[in-house]
């Protein structure tokens, strides 16, 4: 029986393995999951463990914090250790985090096949530690699953053979529609104290939290925002502290909470009128919900969520003009969605899976290739 290795570490590592776990229970493939404690906080990690059903981790590295020189190092470490205790057919790695690039490297240098979900995605910004990830991930791997069709292109530029690109949608999409009917985003608004009209934000990466100057503009821009409509900011362990020493105060406007969990999140990004994020997920959620979605970023390795979505990059200076765009216009009534992200990624990757590590596959109804 073939043995694949799943290797999840980080917060967006967990709606994207979820559903390729379910799919591959269908065939007769041995399945071990390695949790390697990029993230350790429990509305960080375990609770999308408890709401997304995904079994409990066979291993769990716990390497915890560090930096990325520390932390992507520990991974290594303590991976090759366990590649040589494990007789596996093939590691499968998923997204951005220090947890893929550490798998990717360990794998390649022994010998064992390397499959990355979610390759292809390029925002050409090597200032971006998530840029160095993919791209170092996807020249070392054997299968490239991709999630939209730019995605194809990039790596053909780089020259990977094409029998190696797959393109498979997107499984953070499985998930959501998977735990859809869960949402509930009038209840979710009430335990926060929230208005009918409201916003949600997530900021967290490098450009936008590292450099105090920075960070104070970031701070007085939100505050403004939350003049036009009270904001829920769920704060990421990363930049917290510089937010608070910026002067981010929680108020009537402004809900400051810890991360939430998957669910209680999700709903809450249902419900809002628009959502102002740097995350690569969330572009992600918010196109496939309809909601619209201001990315604080000068680029996106999802212009997708762009040409078919709700998305549009902005800076400091411009998002709150185009927060009152989005707020006289309300919620659009119809939107476009990337091809292939409909809820069947993960039985897709499968499908691919069981042809390379030669399984038979079982009955499925209707075309999925």
């Amino acid at each position: 029986m073939p043995h694949v290795v799943h290797i999840t570490g980080a917060r967006p590592n967990f709606p994207k393995a979820a559903p390729v776990i379910r799919a591959l229970d269908s065939y007769a493939i041995e399945q071990t999951l390695v949790h390697t404690g990029q993230h350790y906080d429990r509305q960080m990690s375990q609770v999308f463990f408890d709401e997304l059903g995904l079994p409990l981790p066979d291993v769990n590295l716990g390497v915890g914090s560090g930096s990325h020189a520390q932390q992507t190092a520990t991974i290594m470490v303590g991976l090759e250790r366990l590649f040589e205790d494990l007789s596996a057919d093939l590691v499968i790695v998923y997204g951005d985090v220090n947890s893929t690039l550490a798998a990717a490297v360990v794998a390649s240098k022994m010998g064992i096949r390397l499959c990355h979900v979610e390759a292809g995605l390029r925002s050409f910004d090597r200032t971006m530690p998530e840029e160095i990830n993919r791209v170092i991930t996807d020249r070392l791997c054997d299968l490239l699953l991709v999630t939209s069709p730019e995605a194809i292109a990039h790596l053909a530029s780089e020259g990977v053979a094409a029998d190696a690109i797959h393109l498979v949608g997107n499984p953070m999409i499985d998930t959501l529609v998977a735990n859809r009917s869960a949402f509930d985003a009038d209840r979710a608004r009430q335990g926060h104290g929230l208005a009918d009209t409201y916003l949600v934000a997530t900021l967290h990466r490098p450009g936008n939290v590292d450099d105090p100057a920075k960070v104070a503009d970031l701070v007085e821009v939100l505050h403004r925002v939350a003049d036009q409509a009270p904001v829920v900011l769920p704060l990421h362990p990363r930049g917290r502290e510089r937010l608070f020493e910026a002067g981010l105060r929680p108020s009537e406007a402004m809900v400051i909470t810890d991360p939430l969990g998957y669910l209680e999140f999700l709903s809450l990004v249902s419900g809002a009128a628009a959502v102002i994020t740097d995350s690569g997920g969330v572009q992600e959620e918010t196109t496939f919900l309809g909601v619209p979605c201001l990315t604080l970023r000068p680029n996106t390795e999802r212009p997708v969520t762009i040409t078919d979505g709700t998305n549009r990059l902005v800076t400091l200076s411009d998002v709150e003009s185009h927060l009152a765009e989005l707020l006289a216009a309300g919620r659009p009534v119809s939107w476009p969605v990337p091809p292939l992200w409909d809820g069947r990624a993960g039985e897709r990757i499968a499908r691919v899976l069981s042809r390379e590590l030669g399984c038979n596959p079982p009955e499925h109804r209707g075309r999925l290739l």
